[in-house]
């Protein structure tokens, strides 16, 4: 009995200084304040605006933008081939020649029949003048006066026919100069030099294909990873 009054009596000291010491020193301590968050760095730049650049991946058919087929609008024998295959032109470049001496012979018989039938009708237009002044005396019968009238009239329009030969000759001698109608790259020559071309070739000169800018057409919206192609635009 005395025992179990000394471990009751233990046990009640125990408590009582666990209890002081619980108020004395609390175990729970407050938690520390957070520290405040850094200061945000600002920086001074300088707007500016360019292109960003964007990229699509996807399934799809890269074509040129243009290409065409480079044909004479007259025949005539080529005598300068002026590329080689693969280059790159401006439009308007000069690609071939083709030989240019008939046309230019065209243009110096139309242009000695016009002067010609200028001769002809300075020398009819006075004719008419003098029988004018005769007929206005009463020395000239009408019928020649007319008759001269009409020789006038005539000669005025063949000076303006053979102005219009020298000019379709003029077109003609221009259409000598094979030129390329767009910006790109020259493919294979499909003629060379000595050979005849004419409108009805059927593979023409050579093709020129537009590879600036470029043409993209997607297969379909769903994209692959077995072939994926990066295609760069320009916003």
């Amino acid at each position: 009995m005395r025992n179990k009054v000394v471990i009751s009596a233990a046990l009640l000291i125990a408590a009582i200084a666990w209890a002081g010491l619980y108020f004395a020193h609390p175990l729970q301590k407050v938690a520390a304040a957070p520290a405040p968050p850094p200061p945000v760095p600002v920086v001074a730049g300088v707007v500016t605006q360019h292109d960003v650049p964007m990229y699509l991946t996807g399934v799809g058919t890269v074509i040129a933008y243009n290409t065409d087929v480079v044909r004479a609008q007259i025949q005539g024998q080529i005598i300068s081939i002026n590329f080689t295959e693969g280059q790159k032109v401006r439009a308007g470049d000069l690609l071939a020649q083709i030989d240019p001496r008939p046309y230019q012979a065209l243009i110096d018989q139309y242009t000695a029949n016009l002067e010609r039938d200028q001769a002809q009708l300075i020398n009819a237009q006075a004719n008419q003048k003098r029988y004018t002044q005769l007929g206005d005396k009463g020395w000239a019968t009408p019928q020649l006066i007319e008759t001269q009238n009409a020789q006038v009239g005539e000669l005025q329009a063949a000076i303006k026919a053979d102005q219009a030969l020298i000019d379709a000759a003029k077109v003609q001698l221009s259409y000598t100069r094979l030129t390329s109608p767009i910006d790109g790259v020259v493919g294979i020559r499909q003629i060379d030099v000595g050979n005849i071309i004419s409108p009805s070739s059927t593979n023409g000169l050579c093709v020129v294909t537009q590879l600036d800018p470029i043409s993209l057409k997607p297969i379909c919206p769903r994209f692959s990873s077995n072939s994926k192609r990066r295609i760069p635009h320009s916003r």
